[in-house]
Protein backbone atom coordinates (compact mmCIF):
# COMPACT_ATOMS: atom_id res chain seq x y z
CA UNK A 1 0.00 0.00 0.00
CA UNK A 2 1.16 3.62 -0.56
CA UNK A 3 1.83 5.69 2.53
CA UNK A 4 -1.57 5.58 4.49
CA UNK A 5 -1.73 9.28 4.95
CA UNK A 6 -1.30 10.14 1.43
CA UNK A 7 -3.56 7.51 0.98
CA UNK A 8 -6.40 8.52 3.48
CA UNK A 9 -5.48 11.94 1.85
CA UNK A 10 -6.66 10.85 -1.95
CA UNK A 11 -10.12 9.64 0.07
CA UNK A 12 -10.75 12.96 1.55
CA UNK A 13 -10.14 11.38 4.95
CA UNK A 14 -8.23 14.29 6.97
CA UNK A 15 -9.44 17.22 7.69
CA UNK A 16 -7.82 17.74 11.14
CA UNK A 17 -4.19 16.44 12.46
CA UNK A 18 -2.35 17.69 15.42
CA UNK A 19 0.79 17.41 12.60
CA UNK A 20 0.38 15.78 9.95
CA UNK A 21 4.35 15.20 9.46
CA UNK A 22 5.05 13.96 12.41
CA UNK A 23 2.14 11.73 11.90
CA UNK A 24 3.55 10.98 8.62
CA UNK A 25 7.09 9.60 10.06
CA UNK A 26 5.12 7.42 13.12
CA UNK A 27 3.17 5.57 10.22
CA UNK A 28 6.92 5.29 8.41
CA UNK A 29 8.50 4.08 11.46
CA UNK A 30 5.57 1.78 13.12
CA UNK A 31 3.38 0.23 13.32
CA UNK A 32 1.15 2.87 15.17
CA UNK A 33 -1.66 1.56 18.23
CA UNK A 34 -4.53 3.76 17.39
CA UNK A 35 -7.96 4.12 19.01
CA UNK A 36 -11.63 5.36 17.99
CA UNK A 37 -14.20 5.33 20.48
CA UNK A 38 -18.18 5.01 19.77
CA UNK A 39 -20.31 5.76 22.63
CA UNK A 40 -23.76 3.44 23.00
CA UNK A 41 -25.98 6.30 23.09
CA UNK A 42 -28.13 4.13 20.88
CA UNK A 43 -28.89 0.70 20.56
CA UNK A 44 -26.93 0.56 16.98
CA UNK A 45 -23.90 2.72 15.16
CA UNK A 46 -25.11 4.67 11.96
CA UNK A 47 -23.65 5.84 9.21
CA UNK A 48 -21.45 8.70 10.56
CA UNK A 49 -19.96 6.33 13.00
CA UNK A 50 -19.45 3.71 9.80
CA UNK A 51 -16.74 6.27 8.53
CA UNK A 52 -14.60 5.81 11.69
CA UNK A 53 -14.97 1.85 11.65
CA UNK A 54 -14.25 1.80 7.96
CA UNK A 55 -10.84 4.68 8.34
CA UNK A 56 -9.84 2.12 11.43
CA UNK A 57 -9.96 -0.79 8.60
CA UNK A 58 -7.79 1.47 6.47
CA UNK A 59 -4.93 2.11 9.19
CA UNK A 60 -5.14 -1.01 10.18
CA UNK A 61 -4.46 -3.18 6.87
CA UNK A 62 -1.83 -0.11 5.92
CA UNK A 63 0.09 -2.44 9.18
CA UNK A 64 -1.11 -0.68 11.91
CA UNK A 65 -2.93 -1.73 15.19
CA UNK A 66 -6.48 -0.89 16.28
CA UNK A 67 -8.23 -0.72 19.56
CA UNK A 68 -11.97 -0.20 19.70
CA UNK A 69 -13.33 1.34 22.59
CA UNK A 70 -17.12 1.16 23.06
CA UNK A 71 -17.61 3.51 25.98
CA UNK A 72 -19.62 2.17 28.88
CA UNK A 73 -19.18 4.85 30.80
CA UNK A 74 -18.70 8.19 28.74
CA UNK A 75 -22.23 6.49 27.24
CA UNK A 76 -23.73 7.17 30.74
CA UNK A 77 -22.60 10.99 30.21
CA UNK A 78 -23.01 11.44 26.67
CA UNK A 79 -20.97 13.15 24.67
CA UNK A 80 -22.53 17.53 24.58
CA UNK A 81 -25.09 18.18 21.83
CA UNK A 82 -24.97 21.00 20.42
CA UNK A 83 -28.52 22.67 21.80
CA UNK A 84 -29.50 20.47 24.54
CA UNK A 85 -29.11 18.07 27.59
CA UNK A 86 -28.93 14.60 27.12
CA UNK A 87 -31.19 11.93 28.40
CA UNK A 88 -29.12 10.09 30.69
CA UNK A 89 -29.67 6.41 29.99
CA UNK A 90 -29.88 3.43 32.53
CA UNK A 91 -26.69 1.58 32.98
CA UNK A 92 -28.64 -1.57 32.53
CA UNK A 93 -29.46 0.09 28.94
CA UNK A 94 -25.98 1.51 28.63
CA UNK A 95 -24.95 -2.36 29.18
CA UNK A 96 -26.62 -4.10 26.60
CA UNK A 97 -25.32 -1.12 24.20
CA UNK A 98 -22.43 -1.83 24.87
CA UNK A 99 -22.47 -5.56 23.79
CA UNK A 100 -24.37 -4.15 20.51
CA UNK A 101 -22.40 -1.85 18.91
CA UNK A 102 -19.30 -4.33 19.87
CA UNK A 103 -20.75 -6.96 17.81
CA UNK A 104 -20.97 -4.28 14.69
CA UNK A 105 -17.80 -3.05 14.75
CA UNK A 106 -16.14 -6.70 15.53
CA UNK A 107 -17.10 -8.12 12.10
CA UNK A 108 -15.03 -5.01 10.21
CA UNK A 109 -11.82 -5.08 12.28
CA UNK A 110 -8.96 -8.07 11.95
CA UNK A 111 -8.52 -9.86 15.41
CA UNK A 112 -5.97 -11.98 13.96
CA UNK A 113 -2.00 -11.64 13.21
CA UNK A 114 0.34 -9.45 14.72
CA UNK A 115 -1.83 -5.85 14.06
CA UNK A 116 -4.38 -8.07 15.57
CA UNK A 117 -7.39 -5.10 16.65
CA UNK A 118 -8.30 -4.81 20.43
CA UNK A 119 -11.87 -4.10 21.79
CA UNK A 120 -11.90 -2.19 25.11
CA UNK A 121 -14.52 -0.81 27.29
CA UNK A 122 -13.50 2.75 29.21
CA UNK A 123 -15.99 1.54 32.88
CA UNK A 124 -12.99 -1.15 32.81
CA UNK A 125 -10.95 1.91 34.03
CA UNK A 126 -13.60 4.09 35.37
CA UNK A 127 -15.63 2.06 37.50
CA UNK A 128 -13.47 1.26 40.51
CA UNK A 129 -12.10 5.52 40.54
CA UNK A 130 -13.81 7.79 43.46
CA UNK A 131 -14.64 11.14 43.14
CA UNK A 132 -11.60 12.13 44.64
CA UNK A 133 -9.21 10.41 42.79
CA UNK A 134 -10.32 11.34 39.33
CA UNK A 135 -10.02 15.25 40.73
CA UNK A 136 -7.00 15.31 42.09
CA UNK A 137 -5.13 12.28 39.42
CA UNK A 138 -6.95 13.60 36.52
CA UNK A 139 -8.72 16.87 36.73
CA UNK A 140 -6.22 18.27 37.86
CA UNK A 141 -4.59 18.55 34.77
CA UNK A 142 -7.04 21.05 33.22
CA UNK A 143 -7.89 24.01 33.10
CA UNK A 144 -11.29 25.59 33.26
CA UNK A 145 -10.25 28.48 30.78
CA UNK A 146 -9.68 26.11 28.32
CA UNK A 147 -12.61 23.71 28.55
CA UNK A 148 -15.13 26.41 28.14
CA UNK A 149 -13.10 27.51 24.99
CA UNK A 150 -13.98 24.25 23.30
CA UNK A 151 -16.49 24.18 20.37
CA UNK A 152 -19.08 22.12 21.81
CA UNK A 153 -18.54 23.66 25.26
CA UNK A 154 -18.93 27.17 24.52
CA UNK A 155 -21.61 26.87 21.70
CA UNK A 156 -23.86 25.41 24.93
CA UNK A 157 -22.94 27.58 27.49
CA UNK A 158 -24.32 30.51 24.76
CA UNK A 159 -27.37 28.76 24.50
CA UNK A 160 -30.56 29.26 26.63
CA UNK A 161 -30.09 25.25 27.79
CA UNK A 162 -26.74 26.05 29.21
CA UNK A 163 -24.73 22.60 30.07
CA UNK A 164 -24.50 20.62 33.09
CA UNK A 165 -21.24 19.89 35.14
CA UNK A 166 -22.20 16.31 34.13
CA UNK A 167 -21.67 16.96 30.12
CA UNK A 168 -19.09 19.59 30.39
CA UNK A 169 -16.72 17.01 31.82
CA UNK A 170 -17.42 14.51 29.66
CA UNK A 171 -13.90 15.63 27.54
CA UNK A 172 -12.06 14.59 31.10
CA UNK A 173 -13.00 11.20 30.42
CA UNK A 174 -12.73 10.64 26.97
CA UNK A 175 -8.97 12.43 27.59
CA UNK A 176 -8.50 9.84 30.40
CA UNK A 177 -9.09 6.85 27.91
CA UNK A 178 -6.15 8.38 25.75
CA UNK A 179 -3.62 8.18 28.58
CA UNK A 180 -5.26 5.03 29.65
CA UNK A 181 -4.93 3.53 26.26
CA UNK A 182 -1.55 4.85 26.12
CA UNK A 183 -0.45 3.53 29.11
CA UNK A 184 -1.92 -0.35 28.48
CA UNK A 185 -1.04 -0.81 25.08
CA UNK A 186 1.20 2.33 24.01
CA UNK A 187 -1.64 3.88 22.32
CA UNK A 188 -0.31 6.75 20.51
CA UNK A 189 -2.99 8.02 17.74
CA UNK A 190 -6.90 8.99 18.76
CA UNK A 191 -8.90 9.07 15.35
CA UNK A 192 -12.41 10.38 15.10
CA UNK A 193 -14.84 13.11 13.35
CA UNK A 194 -13.59 16.75 13.44
CA UNK A 195 -16.65 17.70 15.15
CA UNK A 196 -14.82 15.81 18.08
CA UNK A 197 -11.66 17.57 17.34
CA UNK A 198 -12.28 19.80 21.27
CA UNK A 199 -12.00 16.36 22.71
CA UNK A 200 -9.47 14.90 20.76
CA UNK A 201 -7.09 17.45 21.71
CA UNK A 202 -8.29 17.43 25.20
CA UNK A 203 -6.66 13.67 25.00
CA UNK A 204 -3.27 14.72 23.55
CA UNK A 205 -3.26 17.79 26.01
CA UNK A 206 -3.51 15.22 28.96
CA UNK A 207 -0.85 13.05 28.16
CA UNK A 208 1.75 15.60 27.53
CA UNK A 209 0.68 17.03 30.80
CA UNK A 210 1.00 13.59 32.72
CA UNK A 211 3.46 11.77 30.27
CA UNK A 212 5.98 14.78 28.72
CA UNK A 213 8.12 12.93 26.74
CA UNK A 214 5.26 11.28 25.42
CA UNK A 215 4.88 11.85 21.26
CA UNK A 216 1.05 11.58 20.35
CA UNK A 217 -0.73 12.63 17.49
CA UNK A 218 -5.24 13.38 16.81
CA UNK A 219 -6.47 13.01 13.70
CA UNK A 220 -9.52 14.43 12.59
CA UNK A 221 -12.51 13.07 9.43
CA UNK A 222 -14.45 15.66 7.79
CA UNK A 223 -17.86 15.74 8.45
CA UNK A 224 -20.01 14.47 5.17
CA UNK A 225 -21.97 17.19 3.28
CA UNK A 226 -24.47 16.53 0.89
CA UNK A 227 -24.93 18.06 -2.51
CA UNK A 228 -28.38 19.04 -2.34
CA UNK A 229 -27.95 20.52 1.24
CA UNK A 230 -29.59 17.58 3.25
CA UNK A 231 -27.64 15.80 5.78
CA UNK A 232 -25.75 12.60 5.25
CA UNK A 233 -26.84 9.43 7.21
CA UNK A 234 -30.81 10.37 6.84
CA UNK A 235 -33.50 9.77 4.29
CA UNK A 236 -37.73 10.64 4.75
CA UNK A 237 -38.24 7.57 6.93
CA UNK A 238 -35.03 8.61 9.10
CA UNK A 239 -31.26 8.01 10.22
CA UNK A 240 -29.43 4.79 8.61
CA UNK A 241 -28.91 2.62 11.14
CA UNK A 242 -26.50 -0.65 10.64
CA UNK A 243 -28.76 -2.76 13.04
CA UNK A 244 -30.62 -4.52 10.27
CA UNK A 245 -34.41 -4.21 12.31
CA UNK A 246 -33.43 -0.61 12.63
CA UNK A 247 -32.33 0.02 9.06
CA UNK A 248 -33.44 -3.11 6.94
CA UNK A 249 -30.84 -4.25 4.63
CA UNK A 250 -33.24 -3.69 1.49
CA UNK A 251 -33.69 0.29 2.57
CA UNK A 252 -29.51 0.33 3.52
CA UNK A 253 -28.57 -0.59 -0.24
CA UNK A 254 -31.42 1.76 -1.86
CA UNK A 255 -30.03 4.49 0.29
CA UNK A 256 -26.50 3.82 -1.96
CA UNK A 257 -28.62 2.98 -4.98
CA UNK A 258 -29.80 6.07 -4.71
CA UNK A 259 -26.85 8.37 -4.35
CA UNK A 260 -26.88 11.81 -6.16
CA UNK A 261 -24.54 11.38 -8.95
CA UNK A 262 -22.78 14.80 -7.32
CA UNK A 263 -22.17 12.63 -4.38
CA UNK A 264 -21.10 9.60 -5.62
CA UNK A 265 -17.41 10.08 -6.11
CA UNK A 266 -16.80 11.22 -2.82
CA UNK A 267 -19.01 8.29 -1.12
CA UNK A 268 -16.46 5.81 -3.25
CA UNK A 269 -13.41 7.41 -2.12
CA UNK A 270 -14.67 7.66 1.80
CA UNK A 271 -16.29 4.12 1.84
CA UNK A 272 -15.31 1.71 -0.79
CA UNK A 273 -11.98 -0.63 -0.31
CA UNK A 274 -11.84 -0.16 -4.32
CA UNK A 275 -8.69 0.57 -5.65
CA UNK A 276 -7.75 3.76 -6.96
CA UNK A 277 -8.17 3.28 -10.71
CA UNK A 278 -11.31 1.12 -9.83
CA UNK A 279 -12.79 4.34 -8.37
CA UNK A 280 -11.59 5.92 -11.11
CA UNK A 281 -13.08 4.69 -13.81
CA UNK A 282 -16.39 4.42 -12.04
CA UNK A 283 -15.51 8.36 -11.99
CA UNK A 284 -15.65 8.32 -15.18
CA UNK A 285 -18.39 6.15 -16.12
CA UNK A 286 -20.86 8.03 -14.02
CA UNK A 287 -19.42 11.25 -15.87
CA UNK A 288 -19.87 10.00 -19.25
CA UNK A 289 -23.53 7.80 -18.83
CA UNK A 290 -25.18 8.87 -15.31
CA UNK A 291 -28.10 7.01 -16.56
CA UNK A 292 -26.23 3.79 -16.24
CA UNK A 293 -25.65 4.61 -12.23
CA UNK A 294 -22.64 2.06 -12.33
CA UNK A 295 -20.79 3.61 -9.10
CA UNK A 296 -23.86 3.98 -7.24
CA UNK A 297 -24.63 0.58 -7.91
CA UNK A 298 -20.96 -0.61 -7.44
CA UNK A 299 -20.99 1.34 -3.92
CA UNK A 300 -24.07 -0.40 -2.63
CA UNK A 301 -23.01 -4.14 -3.76
CA UNK A 302 -20.07 -3.19 -1.74
CA UNK A 303 -21.29 -1.85 1.24
CA UNK A 304 -24.49 -3.88 1.68
CA UNK A 305 -22.12 -6.54 1.83
CA UNK A 306 -19.76 -5.15 4.39
CA UNK A 307 -21.96 -4.45 6.89
CA UNK A 308 -24.90 -7.29 6.20
CA UNK A 309 -23.12 -10.02 4.26
CA UNK A 310 -23.56 -11.43 0.94
CA UNK A 311 -26.19 -13.53 1.06
CA UNK A 312 -28.16 -10.63 2.45
CA UNK A 313 -26.88 -8.26 -0.74
CA UNK A 314 -27.71 -11.35 -3.15
CA UNK A 315 -31.65 -11.26 -1.69
CA UNK A 316 -31.76 -7.40 -1.82
CA UNK A 317 -30.33 -7.38 -5.24
CA UNK A 318 -32.98 -10.02 -6.14
CA UNK A 319 -35.87 -7.96 -5.09
CA UNK A 320 -34.82 -4.55 -6.50
CA UNK A 321 -34.87 -6.54 -9.83
CA UNK A 322 -37.99 -8.72 -8.90
CA UNK A 323 -39.99 -5.32 -8.45
CA UNK A 324 -39.46 -3.79 -11.63
CA UNK A 325 -39.91 -7.07 -13.50
CA UNK A 326 -36.71 -8.41 -13.64
CA UNK A 327 -36.94 -11.15 -11.17
CA UNK A 328 -39.94 -13.41 -9.74
CA UNK A 329 -41.71 -11.86 -6.84
CA UNK A 330 -42.93 -15.31 -6.22
CA UNK A 331 -39.48 -16.42 -5.08
CA UNK A 332 -38.48 -13.60 -2.66
CA UNK A 333 -38.52 -14.93 1.55
CA UNK A 334 -40.97 -12.72 3.35
CA UNK A 335 -38.56 -10.77 5.07
CA UNK A 336 -37.10 -9.45 2.25
CA UNK A 337 -40.16 -8.82 0.23
CA UNK A 338 -41.31 -7.01 3.14
CA UNK A 339 -38.72 -4.81 3.85
CA UNK A 340 -38.47 -3.78 0.05
CA UNK A 341 -42.54 -2.70 0.34
CA UNK A 342 -42.08 -1.15 2.95
CA UNK A 343 -39.78 1.58 1.17
CA UNK A 344 -42.57 2.28 -1.48
CA UNK A 345 -46.00 3.66 -0.99
CA UNK A 346 -48.22 1.35 0.60
CA UNK A 347 -51.86 1.27 2.09
CA UNK A 348 -53.30 -1.92 4.23
CA UNK A 349 -56.82 -2.91 3.19
CA UNK A 350 -59.32 -5.33 4.64
CA UNK A 351 -60.46 -6.74 1.94
CA UNK A 352 -59.88 -7.16 -2.19
CA UNK A 353 -61.12 -5.12 -4.17
CA UNK A 354 -61.23 -4.15 -8.46
CA UNK A 355 -57.77 -3.09 -9.73
CA UNK A 356 -58.86 0.49 -10.07
CA UNK A 357 -59.33 1.05 -7.38
CA UNK A 358 -56.38 -0.38 -5.40
CA UNK A 359 -54.26 1.75 -7.67
CA UNK A 360 -56.58 5.24 -6.56
CA UNK A 361 -56.30 4.63 -3.21
CA UNK A 362 -52.67 3.19 -2.78
CA UNK A 363 -51.61 6.72 -4.82
CA UNK A 364 -50.62 5.27 -8.34
CA UNK A 365 -52.71 7.80 -9.63
CA UNK A 366 -55.12 10.63 -9.48
CA UNK A 367 -58.59 8.95 -9.30
CA UNK A 368 -60.33 5.40 -10.50
CA UNK A 369 -60.58 7.25 -13.87
CA UNK A 370 -57.31 7.53 -14.29
CA UNK A 371 -56.16 4.27 -13.20
CA UNK A 372 -59.07 2.60 -15.84
CA UNK A 373 -57.24 5.32 -18.43
CA UNK A 374 -54.03 3.44 -17.93
CA UNK A 375 -54.82 -0.05 -17.48
CA UNK A 376 -56.59 0.56 -21.03
CA UNK A 377 -53.05 2.06 -21.99
CA UNK A 378 -51.39 -1.29 -20.84
CA UNK A 379 -49.56 0.70 -18.53
CA UNK A 380 -50.66 -0.73 -15.22
CA UNK A 381 -49.47 -3.95 -13.31
CA UNK A 382 -50.46 -6.60 -10.74
CA UNK A 383 -47.13 -8.45 -9.30
CA UNK A 384 -45.55 -7.78 -12.48
CA UNK A 385 -48.67 -9.10 -14.66
CA UNK A 386 -50.08 -7.02 -17.29
CA UNK A 387 -54.05 -5.93 -16.29
CA UNK A 388 -55.85 -6.69 -18.83
CA UNK A 389 -59.13 -5.55 -18.30
CA UNK A 390 -60.61 -2.47 -16.62
CA UNK A 391 -62.59 -4.50 -14.01
CA UNK A 392 -60.26 -7.14 -12.75
CA UNK A 393 -60.23 -7.94 -9.02
CA UNK A 394 -57.46 -9.85 -7.88
CA UNK A 395 -58.03 -13.18 -6.22
CA UNK A 396 -56.50 -14.78 -2.74
CA UNK A 397 -53.99 -16.69 -4.75
CA UNK A 398 -52.54 -13.49 -6.04
CA UNK A 399 -51.03 -12.25 -2.81
CA UNK A 400 -47.65 -13.04 -1.83
CA UNK A 401 -46.68 -14.81 1.19
CA UNK A 402 -50.52 -14.51 1.70
CA UNK A 403 -50.49 -10.87 2.35
CA UNK A 404 -49.03 -8.76 -0.33
CA UNK A 405 -49.86 -7.45 -3.94
CA UNK A 406 -47.20 -5.27 -5.86
CA UNK A 407 -48.70 -2.62 -8.18
CA UNK A 408 -46.95 -0.77 -10.45
CA UNK A 409 -47.64 2.00 -12.80
CA UNK A 410 -45.58 2.14 -16.41
CA UNK A 411 -41.73 1.44 -15.60
CA UNK A 412 -40.61 2.75 -13.06
CA UNK A 413 -43.74 3.73 -10.32
CA UNK A 414 -44.43 1.36 -7.70
CA UNK A 415 -46.41 1.04 -4.78
CA UNK A 416 -48.32 -2.11 -2.45
CA UNK A 417 -51.34 -3.44 -1.34
CA UNK A 418 -51.31 -5.31 1.93
CA UNK A 419 -54.33 -7.37 2.69
CA UNK A 420 -55.48 -7.84 6.46
CA UNK A 421 -58.21 -9.42 6.34
CA UNK A 422 -57.87 -12.61 4.41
Amino acid sequence: MTDIVDELQWRGLIALSTDEDALRKAFADGPVTFYCGFDPTAPSLHLGNLVQILTMRRIQRAGNRPLGLVGGATGLIGDPKPDSERTLNAPDVVGQWVERLRAQIEPLLDFEGPNAAIMVNNLDWTSGMSAIEFLRDIGKHFRVNKMIAKEAVSRRLNSDAGISYTEFSYQILQSMDFLELYRRYGCTLQTGGSDQWGNLTSGTELIHRVEPEAVVHALGTPLITKADGTKFGKTESGTVWLDPDMTTPYAFYQFWLNADDRDVSKFLRIFSFRSHEEIEELEKQTEERPQARAAQRALAEELTTLVHGADQTAAVIAASKALFGQGELGELDEKTLGAALSEVPHVQVAELGPVVDLFAEVGLVASKSAARRTVKEGGAYVNNAKVVGEDAVPSKEDLLHGRWLVLRRGKKNLAAVEVTGV
